[in-house]
């Protein structure tokens, strides 16, 4: 999955830095990579080796003014390894160049390149940007077309917004009980924002249950991050690729079915794929966790996308129904 590019040498005058797509906090929230400045450039995902053949991933994670979080992750990235140990460190740019210090451990990035030596072994690991593989996933026959670029029919207070994406604080017209549905998404880059400041969103399956849409790429994957159903169960793992990258949701969903006289018989039930690898699987929803526009899980409900006051962008959204 993942594939190596080019480090972007970019040069970013100041004054372009005041051109984000955030009227309201101009230098803090970005949306437009070019714009983003020096520290995004070293944001993001890198993979190498550790001694002669130990793969070894790495995500590094903007804090604002040069300062980094950084995170290790022994056998490579989220996603291409059960193996789930993690190391932590803190970077700093210092005379243009982060380093990263830690005890038994000396690093830098230059030129795309994330090295040094951790106690006796070195490490060189390269800048990847890793896509989710259903990036750009056609409807299959039957499907209904939410959202490809060209307009907002399908969604009520639907706004295009940057010439061809939706933006957030809108659901569909339509109702729907069983489905898969396919979207993708994108958040702001916002290094000096934290936690649930930090691009936020939601998806809405039934108008009514959430699950995250936030920034919490380096986090450790908790419930109210990118992936949980909000505030009741953590994703699997991780899978929250960078700010500014593009981003799958694929989820099967089937709301909870009820008897006669009107009693729960079944949950509804869900598996979530985050960028490809599956954070749910068969979940039952204990409940509806608020916040959509309806509460009653006897009903069909909207596909709705949460306004939290980020500029968080959608494409490429459709639903088979079942």
């Amino acid at each position: 999955m993942p594939r190596i590019r080019a480090f972007l040498a970019v040069s970013v005058p100041l004054f372009a830095l005041a051109l984000s797509a955030n009227a309201a906090d101009p230098v803090r929230t970005f949306t437009d990579a070019a714009q983003a400045g020096p520290d995004f450039l070293i944001q993001g995902e890198y993979e190498g080796k550790i001694g002669k053949d130990t793969v070894l991933g790495a995500q590094v994670i903007a804090l604002g003014d040069g300062k980094f979080d950084a995170v290790f992750y022994a056998k490579g990235l989220p996603g291409t390894t059960p193996d789930k140990t993690r190391v932590f460190l803190k970077g700093e740019t210092k005379e243009g160049i982060p380093v990263f210090t830690a005890d038994k451990l000396q690093a830098q990035i230059k030129n795309g390149v994330f090295s040094g030596k951790l106690d006796t072994a070195e490490f060189r690991l390269n800048r990847v940007e890793r896509q989710s593989p259903t990036l750009g996933a056609k409807p299959p026959a039957g499907a209904i077309t939410l959202f490809d670029g060209t307009n907002t029919e399908e969604w009520v207070n639907g706004r295009l917004q940057e010439g061809n994406l939706l933006g957030v604080g809108t659901r569909t017209k339509r109702t729907f009980k069983k489905y898969t549905l396919h979207l993708e998404f994108r958040t702001p880059f916002m290094p000096y924002d934290r936690g649930q400041g930090r691009g936020n969103s939601g998806l809405y399956c039934n108008d009514q249950y959430e699950f995250q849409i936030l920034d919490s790429f380096g986090l450790t994957g908790e419930n109210n991050e990118c992936g949980g159903y909000y505030s009741f169960a953590k994703p699997a793992l991780n899978m929250c690729l960078p700010p500014l990258s593009w981003q799958t949701y694929d989820i099967d969903f089937a709301m909870a079915q009820f008897d006669n006289e009107g009693k729960k018989t079944k949950p509804a039930v869900v598996t979530v794929k985050l960028n490809g690898v599956a954070v749910h699987e068969n979940y039952e929803i204990p409940k509806f966790n608020g916040g959509g526009g309806l509460s009653d899980e006897s009903k069909p409900g909207a596909i709705y996308l949460q306004d939290h006051g980020n500029p968080v962008h959608f494409r490429n959204i459709w639903i088979l129904e079942k």
